[in-house]
């Protein structure tokens, strides 16, 4: 009995002994180096008092020495100074605590959750490059669709004032271009034949009354005959017509109506032995040398777009010439099936190259001012945060949160969260985010070592 007691008890002994050579083996490492802690080599901000996986990466922890150089850190902001044994003194200048002589430590402002470390080999690899924001004077050209389409305040209707009949027509066909003044049609009219043989009558009243020497009646044939030659006038007879009537004595049977204005016919309802009424349109002639294009310019380009403002037109056959407009008009309500809005523009239009109905491409240059803005590559946009990572020092990347404005090209404005000549990631940044996301969530899984 005594002997199997020594024996559990030599037993027992070489256990303890095993247990402490082993920890203090996994404590001092190879070659009796002591060990703080393991890390994950992927993410350093994991740690553990013990060896084995990481459970974010599955990769194999290592060991941190005691003797081994603490690693750079990012370029944090140092917030104040502080005496580590008296931590109510505080100040914002290095040095010693006049109460106590002891040196100041500085206090540092907290990593944000995500920065990551990436060797300069490795953001080699990775294609990382660098940029700042910049102040730049900015501008943005609005694009929408359009269509031509006549100007409405250079349509001219053509009617007759009296009733009668068609004799010939001179203009027969739509399309064809008139001059202002150049006969239209010629006209019958049982009416305005009367009308010629009444002023034809009060002209030899006037004749003969004016030789009475009696004042007011010389000034009653003188009324007579203006108001007999108004009429004629008000019937659209030109002051030529009249004189060749008065010229002849003899009234004209057909009666010639002119173009009251140069352009196109684009409505022709005159034909010959047509009876017409005052009511009938005739004619309708469109003055094409100015035009109106239509654009539907989404409702989310609307703050840049204004009235009196320049616009380029382009047409899809001639891409190299483009028109001049101006917008005149922009209408108060919004499609609700496009949620475009309807913006008039007018433009002069040479050699009626703009054809009505034609579908066109609008511009719309708009200056923005002076904008802080970076490359559009810099910036991550998940939808619902937009990140900038921007250079920490060290080969630390911060990720940074940001509101954008304007897109301008190739650049974005930023409106929130940089300052100008900052350094910041302008390409790699979709492999710099993944091992960011990765990190935090590894420190939000937290270890108890942490």
């Amino acid at each position: 009995m005594k002997k199997l007691f020594v024996v559990l008890v030599i037993a027992a002994a070489a256990f303890f002994a095993g247990r402490y050579s082993l920890k203090r083996t996994q404590q001092e490492g190879s070659g009796g180096r002591k060990i703080l802690y393991w890390v994950d080599p992927m993410h350093p901000a994991y740690k553990s008092d013990r060896p084995g996986i990481a459970p974010d990466c599955g990769m194999q922890l290592e060991p941190v020495y005691a003797d081994q150089a603490a690693p750079a850190q990012p370029s944090r902001k140092i917030l104040y100074y502080r005496d580590a044994k008296a931590p109510g003194y505080k100040s914002a200048k290095p040095g010693l605590n006049p109460e106590t002589g002891n040196e100041l430590e500085p206090v540092y402002e907290e990593p944000v959750p995500g920065t990551v470390q990436i060797p300069a080999e490795k953001q080699q690899m990775i294609g990382v490059r660098y940029g700042t924001p910049e102040w730049t004077e900015a501008s943005l050209t609005i694009r929408a669709s359009g269509k031509v389409a006549v100007d409405e305040t250079r349509i001219a209707k053509v009617h007759s004032k009296v009733e009668g009949w068609i004799e010939r027509t001179l203009v027969d066909f739509n399309g064809k271009y008139v001059e202002k003044g150049q006969p239209l049609l010629t006209l019958y009219s049982p009416e305005l034949l009367a009308s010629q043989q009444e002023y034809l009558l009060a002209l030899k009243s006037r004749d003969i009354l004016a030789g009475s020497g009696m004042e007011h009646v010389v000034t009653h044939g003188r009324s007579m005959a203006e108001a007999a030659r108004k009429r004629l006038q008000l019937w659209d007879l030109t002051d030529e017509q009249i004189g060749e009537l008065e010229r002849t004595g003899s009234p004209v049977k057909n009666i010639t109506l002119f173009s009251p204005a140069s352009g196109y016919v684009t409505a022709r309802n005159a034909y010959p032995n047509q009876k017409i009424v005052p009511d009938t349109e005739l004619y309708a002639i469109t003055d094409m040398s100015r035009v109106w294009i239509v654009a539907d310019v989404f409702e989310s380009d609307m703050p840049h777009v204004r009235m009196g403002q320049a616009a380029m037109v382009k047409t899809s056959y001639n891409q190299g010439r483009a028109f001049r407009g101006r917008v005149s008009y922009i209408l108060p309500q919004v499609d609700p099936e496009t949620r475009t809005l309807k913006v008039r523009i007018e433009a002069e239009n040479p050699d009626t190259a703009l054809k009505p109905e034609m579908f066109v491409e609008v511009e719309f240059p708009s200056g923005l001012g002076r904008l802080l803005s970076v490359p559009a590559d810099a910036v991550l946009d998940s939808g619902v945060k937009k990140t900038v990572f921007v250079d920490a020092g060290n080969g630390y990347l911060e990720p940074r949160q940001v509101e954008t404005g304007e897109r301008m090209g190739d650049r974005v404005e930023i409106v929130r969260g940089l300052k100008a000549g900052e350094r910041i990631v302008t390409s790699g940044t979709f492999l710099i985010d993944s091992e960011s996301q990765m990190k935090a969530a590894a420190q939000g899984m937290g270890s108890p070592h942490d």
